[in-house]
């Protein structure tokens, strides 16, 4: 199998990556009497922005399209090579993948990103930088970006990764080359899922329907069971809530990681606190020994970092439930309208047709829209546990 193997259902996509790697190939050895002009009219470009809905493959792509640009194999990604290997395990001494746990990237670190992106590749053929997430860099972020997007250095290439154009600046997107990914048929995550991890057909069409054919969720509701009680528990959850008690008690639970089979707020806390432990043991010092002032400012913005994994952790949590929750009220519309397609939670098929019953289509485009005001309000400084309160009343089904 070849690097692109796992990037189910983009085929033209994968086509035009495979050009530019070829491309790249063919330019390789006279690239030293090329102008950059020459290397833009060619299917080649030294930045490129892959777009695609969530759990389309992006990164998965950029990685291949960048293990395929370090091959030193007959076929070009020929996911055999030591290169291929390297790069698709993460450990290539010329690949750099940029991601970040936090809530943005920060302007710094990308800083720290363009000043070596103008030294030479070490071993591989090009230096490669992938920014997962693209659309998390601040617009102080991308100015910084784009300058070496701008004027590149001579054997450097750029992958932005992110859902749509739109979330980088004119500026940048405008010198980038776009691969749009789309959202992989139902059975080509099946194969993936039935080839990879074993599972069975059946299962395989489960995951893929409850994950929306997002690919790594869909992974995850067959090798995670923390995935499974999570979904499971939250539509429990939904079809149970009738007041505010009910609500309140709901919410707890659900922005409670601990409640979820994950690290609860005390174990946050207690991670932080033995990061801090280690970086003090790392500069030779113990726990409460007073700081030296030269180290302050590190210790004060390590502390600062571990606290905002922490929240866009919680984040994505309660993303994730909002997401399941406006699926069941995606499948309550279906059946009102008596669509022929299949539902995304066949497994609360009585809840859903009782709900369609019970309620008016405009009521149900009201649930979704609080659902979605609810997952904007996300992002904004506002306490968890009263916004699921809220969402969650909002959008109750029981009497």
């Amino acid at each position: 199998m070849n690097v692109f193997s796992d990037v189910v259902g983009q085929e033209e996509a994968v086509r035009e990556l495979q050009r530019a790697a070829q491309a790249a190939h063919e330019v390789r050895s006279a690239f030293a009497d090329s102008s950059q002009s020459e290397m833009a009219s060619a299917a080649m470009s030294h930045a490129w922005l892959i777009t695609g809905p969530p759990g389309s493959g992006r990164s998965l792509a950029a990685r291949a399209f960048a293990a395929a640009l370090e091959c030193t194999g007959e076929e070009l990604g020929c996911g055999q090579c030591s290169s291929c290997r390297a790069v698709m395990a993460g450990n290539h001494p010329d690949v750099t993948v940029v991601s970040t746990d936090l809530v943005t990237i920060s302007a710094d670190e990308v800083r720290g990103y363009v000043a070596s992106s103008y030294q030479a590749p070490g071993s591989g053929h090009w230096r490669v930088f992938i920014i997962e997430d693209a659309d998390r860099m601040l617009t102080r972020t991308t100015n910084v970006l784009l300058k070496a997007i701008e004027e590149p250095g001579p054997r450097t290439v750029w992958m932005l990764c992110t859902a749509a154009v739109a979330d980088v600046l004119p500026t940048i997107r405008s010198r980038c080359r776009n691969v749009n990914l789309v959202t992989p048929s139902e059975q080509a995550i099946v194969d993936l899922l039935v080839r990879r991890h074993g599972a069975s057909e059946q299962e395989a069409r489960v995951a893929v329907a409850a994950a929306q054919h997002h690919i790594g969720l869909a992974q995850a509701l067959i090798t995670d069971k923390t995935a499974v009680e999570l979904r499971s528990r939250t539509l429990d959850f939904l079809v149970q809530v009738r007041g505010v008690g009910d609500a309140a008690l709901a919410a707890q639970v659900l922005v409670d990681p601990q409640l979820m089979g994950g690290a609860s707020k005390a174990a946050d806390e207690e991670s932080i606190a033995q990061e801090e432990a280690e970086r003090l043991a790392a500069l030779g010092l113990e726990v409460g020994a007073k700081v030296p002032v030269a180290l302050r400012a590190q210790m004060k913005s390590a502390g600062v970092d571990a606290k905002r994994r922490a929240t866009r952790r919680l984040q994505d949590t309660i993303d994730r439930e909002l997401t399941y929750m406006i699926s069941f009220f995606r499948d309550v519309l279906v059946c009102q309208m008596g669509a022929e397609v299949a539902l995304v939670n066949s497994d609360y098929e009585k809840y859903i047709r009782q709900c369609a019953e019970q309620n008016s289509v405009i009521s149900i485009l009201r649930r979704i829209d609080a659902l979605a005001e609810a997952r904007t309000r996300l992002t904004s400084n506002v306490a968890p546990q009263l916004l699921m309160e809220s969402a969650l009343m909002q959008a109750r089904i029981a009497q």
